[in-house]
Formats: C-alpha cells, structure tokens, sequence
C-alpha cells in the first residue's frame, strides 16, 4: 500500500487570515503539522493556493503544490494535488492521508493508526475520534460529535449533543455516557476520494456544515480508529495563544 500525506492549507481564513504562518516558538505553523507528517510519509505535500505559503513551505526544504482557489474543502483541494503530483512525478498511491494544517502537534502515531485502517480491504474512508475527557465542554459546537456503530463506522456527525441522553440532566450527561469527539483528520482510497469530489452538497452537510455528512448521505462508509493523545487545532486567535504555551512544554520536553 503505497500512501502520500496532503496538508491542504489556505491563506485566507475567515475567523483567522493567514493562519498557516502563524509563529509558534519560532516557526510557523504548517511547518510544525509538515515536520510531524513527514515523520510518517515518505511522499508529504503542502497544498495552497497562496504564494506566500508555498514560499514559507519552500524556505524550510518542504514540498509544495498549488492548487485552485476556488476549493470549498480540504478535501477537494487534496483531490487536485493529488492529480497534480501523481502526473507530475509519475507515481501512482493506494491512500490519501489529508492532514490538518491547522493541527500543529499531531502525533505520528495517530497518522499511523489512520493507516492502519487500511489493512482492511473493504474500508473506504476512515478519521479519528477521541472520547471527551470529564472537564471538556461536549455542547461546544466547534468540537463535532461523532456517534458510531459496531462495526466501528461513523453513523452521524453533531455540531449538537448526541446521543440526548434522556432522563438525565445535561450536567449529569458525561457521567452517563461516553461522548466521541471528531478529529479532523481523513484518509481515502485514491479511487474514493475522486468519488466523494463529485458529489453534491446535501441537507445534512448543509444543515450541520459538516462535509463528510455528504459522503455518509451518499452511502459511503467512514472507518474510525480511536486515540487517546490530545490534538489542538487552531481555528481563532486565541487558540493560538493556548497552542503557544503548549509548544513551549514540549520543547521543555524534547
């Protein structure tokens, strides 16, 4: 099984511009998600559509593709770099790993046990979940729900609470019940992904703006894998400034 990782990453944010260069303890921060891939990934690409990420991404030995911009997803984006980089270095690869760039401290780990997944023939798509620790805010609509099956595939996506644990007061909810929260993170059969790009937007991915609610709508299956190791995505300013405080730990660490 021959993978590649893809970080698609975008300049122009709408709660957060720029956010891909944001500095974090003196690099920016797809550099931090680029380094950590790259442990993983034998072929790692940053996909952009803005010229001042594809210099920064250069300016630290990284590969870089560009791509349109008028993507809706990072998903779509990882399509056309995959096009593009599969013609331009003629190779041809079994599974597409779309990272976040936004996820500055993800763990190889984690990245190796989406590919894991792959070991079955007959999945499709698989992502990340880990469980909701007891001080974690579950009605956070920022941090999607995921609920899941036994033969651990995603059923539904949330920005809401779900299950509604009935009988019980909201307070009490966590105690009763363990909540799946959604890392942001796919990977695809290269097959797979060309499907789920042609699709349309449905009611439900409209309804919960949640992309891969189109793909469950369509009938495709989304493998989940489990992790217990903390991830931080960035999404405002002020996330940033908690990531910063976690970058400096780890350098304290290392």
């Amino acid at each position: 099984m021959k993978s590649i990782g893809i970080i698609p990453a975008r300049y122009a944010s709408t709660r957060f511009p720029g956010k891909p260069l944001a500095i974090i303890a003196g690099k920016p921060m797809i550099q931090w998600v680029y380094e950590r891939a790259s442990e993983v990934f034998e072929w790692c690409f940053v996909a952009t559509d803005d010229d001042r990420i594809k210099k920064v991404v250069e300016g630290y030995g990284g590969k870089v593709v560009m791509t349109s911009e008028q993507h809706k997803s990072g998903t779509d984006r990882c399509s056309e770099a995959l096009d593009i980089i599969q013609s331009s270095y003629n190779q041809k690869f079994d599974v597409v790993v779309n990272i976040q760039g936004d996820e500055p401290f993800i763990q190889p780990q984690q990245l190796g046990k989406l590919l894991d997944c792959f070991n079955d023939n007959q999945v499709q798509i698989a992502t990340l979940v880990k469980a909701f620790s007891p001080d974690e805010d579950i009605f956070n609509p920022n941090s999607p729900k995921v609920i899941i099956n036994s033969k651990r595939q995603a059923i539904y996506f949330s920005r809401s609470v779900i299950p509604f644990i009935r009988g019980k007061e909201k307070d009490e909810w966590q105690k009763s019940h363990k909540f799946f929260k959604h890392i942001g993170l796919y990977a695809y059969r290269t097959d797979i992904l060309k499907k789920i790009t042609r699709l349309k937007q449905t009611p439900l991915e409209l309804a919960e703006s949640l992309e891969q609610l189109r793909w469950i709508e369509n009938g495709f299956s989304i493998t989940v894998a489990e992790t217990d190791m903390e991830t931080i995505a960035v999404d405002t300013p002020e996330d940033l400034e908690r990531v910063k405080q976690q970058a400096i730990k780890i350098l304290k660490d290392n």
